[in-house]
């Protein structure tokens, strides 16, 4: 039964990572959380097993959807490259942080950050409306300096891994805000889920050994059998949201993206307050 269950949060998230470019964790730290609740594991390590696993399951949802959006020619690769160094570093000491910060306090923190997001991305500035032919060109004369990109892309990975997502929450705004149209916004963001994933993993994984995490199958703050099955379903969907994502329009793509993350930040605030 738990591996049914895993299986099908894995197709939830793989369906939003590669609708919205958020490597699934706005779906998977929630459901996660629920799961390991009923599963009597230790109020104190839950939220973080939650975000340890999310980070985990993203390595394979980030793949699977970058080489979708790839395809579609989405993807900003000098953009990615500027950002994927600062993305690593940030989200491995984000672990470290994380791994110091009380569950319930990561509830509240997590819940206020997306609804945060939700409301930008409603009421956020005119600049990702560009002009087509500067789209398909790829440009991004307008974005910051190489070393700008670079931290923030630090600033990035460390919210990543407090948050268990896969950066797309922040990386979408930021890239929108510098004049790129959502469908490429959502494909580099896909590409820079990958070096949050790894390092992100690799962090809680770490640092939960060191606290001594008493739950069965995991190493650290990630449970296997929840990487596993998440992975293995997330892998497949993935793919059939980024399909979805480019047969909508920009401005429906994004307010989809909002009252996803509106619902969930409003779940967490919730849990965290009753």
């Amino acid at each position: 039964m738990e591996l049914i269950i895993f299986l099908i949060i894995g197709a939830l998230a793989g369906f939003a990572a590669g609708l919205f470019g958020v490597g699934g964790g706005t779906i998977i730290v929630p459901l996660l959380f629920i799961v390991f609740t009923q599963m009597d594991y230790s109020p104190d390590s839950i939220m973080h097993l939650a975000l340890g696993t999310s980070l985990a399951t993203i390595i394979v949802t980030s793949i699977s959807s970058l080489m979708a959006h790839n395809k579609k020619g989405a993807v900003m690769w000098p953009v990615f490259k500027n950002l994927a160094p600062g993305l690593a570093i940030g989200c491995f000491l984000g672990a470290g942080i994380a791994g110091q910060i009380s569950g319930l306090y990561l509830q509240l923190i997590v819940g206020v950050f997306l609804l945060w997001v939700a409301y930008k991305m409603f009421f956020g500035g005119k600049k990702q409306v560009v002009s087509h032919a500067n789209d398909v060109a790829g440009s991004n004369t307008e974005l910051p300096s190489k070393p700008k990109q670079l931290a923030a892309g630090g600033v990035i990975g460390i919210a990543s891994a407090i948050f268990g997502i896969g950066g797309g929450s922040l990386t979408v705004p930021y890239l929108t805000r510098y004049g790129v149209v959502m469908q490429k916004a959502v494909g580099t963001s896909a590409a820079c889920g990958l070096p949050i994933a790894v390092a992100g993993a690799l962090g809680f994984m770490i640092f939960g050994m060191q606290q001594q995490v008493d739950v069965p199958n995991t190493v650290g703050f990630v449970h296997i059998y929840a990487f596993l099955g998440i992975s293995i379903m997330s892998f497949f969907t993935a793919k059939l949201g980024a399909k979805v994502a480019h047969i909508l329009s920009p401005e429906l793509l994004k307010k989809c993206f909002a009252v996803l993350l509106t619902v969930v930040g409003c779940y967490f605030l919730y849990k965290g307050l009753v």
